[in-house]
């Protein structure tokens, strides 16, 4: 049996943190599902389509390394109905402290009971990427700050276009 993980988020934009979780969940997936939440009342930086675009490019080389297949949706309702679409069985969390952990556990407990057959993954993210968040990533590039450490070097760029229009 496949096993699919659904790794939810709105990665506005993809960071290196997401591709440390993304990495990780790579390692206990056939397939993991990397859906892009979209919701009518957030304005993000980035449109949809290219945060697909950036997340399918900067996670090619995770997929060659562990054979795993990445796909790249996006979803506007509850994750645990993106999860059944994709027939996840996994559902993949980041976690980076213990505001994370309390938030990812109520959740965890929701999404249980909406659907037992579909199992919660937390995977720790490493001290080397704790502390990076698409929220800070985004400020630090508009204030015109480096974010090369924080991003794969393309959206870097893409970062950097947008900061100084």
């Amino acid at each position: 049996m496949e096993r699919t993980g659904l790794y939810a988020g709105t990665f506005d934009p993809i960071t290196n943190g997401h591709l440390d979780v993304l990495e990780a969940a790579a390692r206990i997936c056939d397939r993991v599902v990397v859906a892009i939440g979209i919701h009518p009342g957030k304005k993000p930086l980035f449109e949809a389509a290219e945060r697909k675009a950036m997340i399918e490019k900067a996670s090619a080389s995770i997929a060659r390394a562990y054979k795993v297949k990445v796909e790249v949706v996006t979803f506007d309702g509850l994750v645990i109905a993106a999860a059944r679409k994709a027939k996840a069985t996994l559902l993949i969390r980041g976690l980076r402290d213990g505001t994370d952990f309390d938030y990812e556990m109520q959740m965890s407990g929701m999404n249980g009971e909406m659907d037992a057959k579909i199992q919660t993954v937390f995977i720790p993210a490493t001290p080397a990427t704790r502390h990076i968040t698409g929220t800070l990533v985004r400020q630090i590039a508009a204030m015109g700050g480096d974010v090369t450490k924080f991003v794969p070097d393309f959206v870097g760029k893409k970062l950097a276009q947008i900061s100084r229009k």
